[in-house]
């Protein structure tokens, strides 16, 4: 088992990535983009959540076996999620009349 050391200016700059990225995340919440509001905030969530677990996580420097169980994880997430969202997209929706005053 090797261990890989990462300077600690990696770990700086991850950081201010990330604070980039919260910066951007908060920025984005303020802008009416529409039907993209949730597609980019999950977007910009997505590669934050990615560098957490590349570097702070160290699952870029493990060994395979590990990025195994992490590529399945991710895997089985998404057919998770699909289902969920299949389930959600196909319910017949009924509209609620309004109450009477």
């Amino acid at each position: 088992m090797s261990v890989h050391i990462a300077p600690k200016s990696l770990y700086i700059s991850i950081f201010g990535a990330l604070m980039v990225l919260t910066a951007v995340t908060v920025a984005a919440a303020f802008v009416n983009l529409g039907n993209l509001n949730a597609p980019v905030a999950l977007a910009i969530a997505t590669l934050k959540a990615t560098l957490v677990v590349l570097f702070f996580m160290h699952v870029k420097y493990s060994s395979k076996m590990i990025k195994l169980v992490v590529a399945t994880s991710l895997f089985f997430l998404t057919i998770l999620l699909t289902e969920t969202l299949m389930d959600f997209a196909t319910r017949g929706w009924v509209a609620i009349p309004k109450l009477m005053h």
